[in-house]
């Protein structure tokens, strides 16, 4: 085969790799303006058993492959969000288990479903520091596209019982501009959402959404996503 054959050659094969791959993976974030930048931040805390946690995740990724979800993120003014995972438990584990990744597509929303939906619990457990998730999902907005809203997104069973106290770190948050909403899980706690309510969620349009067990989760998390990317400045 001539050079410049068996050049052309490389970089169809080359270009269907790379087709492949994008295929598997969500796109991860690049520049350009998105309508919110949410961070995931997930409870592996002692409290979570293995099947609680794999609840959470199948819970989570079943909400990004709805379509009511997709169609709320394609009707926003840039069309697209960024979305970044965490793990969590006491002061001093936290973990980014997705980067930041654009949702432009309804393809790019069923990536990230997926993937959420097969990561395992990477985080050694320990203590419930709320107060210390916020603060690392916080920090992580450094790295985020530019956007109007910033948001993280906090589920959790249990009250903050290890780390700062978790209404000075919710002050500090919300001060730097960033909304805090949360899911909270009540088998354990059934007053938790007013706990929630007066310690931990803050900035504009936050917001807590009850699930009675973990059985309840999936239907409260995709309510609660739903609300998020359909709020101020979205909708």
């Amino acid at each position: 085969m001539p050079k410049r054959g068996v050049l052309a050659f490389l970089c169809l094969l080359f270009g269907l790799t790379l087709a492949s791959a994008s295929d598997r993976a969500p796109v991860v974030a690049q520049t350009g303006e998105v309508d919110m930048t949410l961070v995931l931040a997930i409870d592996c805390s002692f409290s979570v058993d293995a099947n609680e946690f794999r609840l959470q995740m199948q819970g989570l990724g079943q909400a990004f492959m709805h379509p009511e979800v997709q169609e709320a993120i394609a009707k926003g003014p840039n069309g697209r969000i960024a979305v970044v995972a965490m793990q969590w438990s006491d002061e001093a584990n936290q973990m980014v288990i997705i980067p930041w990744t654009i949702i432009a597509s309804d393809q790019d929303a069923e990536r990230l479903g997926a993937s959420l939906m097969e990561i395992p619990r990477r985080l050694a457990e320990g203590g419930t520091s709320i107060s210390m998730a916020i603060e690392y999902a916080a920090s992580l907005f450094n790295d985020a596209p530019a956007s109007p809203r910033r948001v993280i997104d906090i589920s959790s069973d249990g009250r903050n019982n290890i780390g700062p106290p978790v209404a000075l770190s919710r002050n500090k948050v919300v001060k730097m501009g960033i909304t805090i909403n949360a899911l909270t899980i009540l088998n354990e706690w059934p007053t938790l959402d007013k706990y929630f309510e007066e310690n931990v969620v803050g900035g504009q349009g936050n917001f807590v959404i009850p699930a009675d067990d973990y059985s309840a989760y999936a239907e409260a998390i995709y309510k609660k996503l739903l609300r998020e990317i359909t709020g101020p400045g979205i909708s």
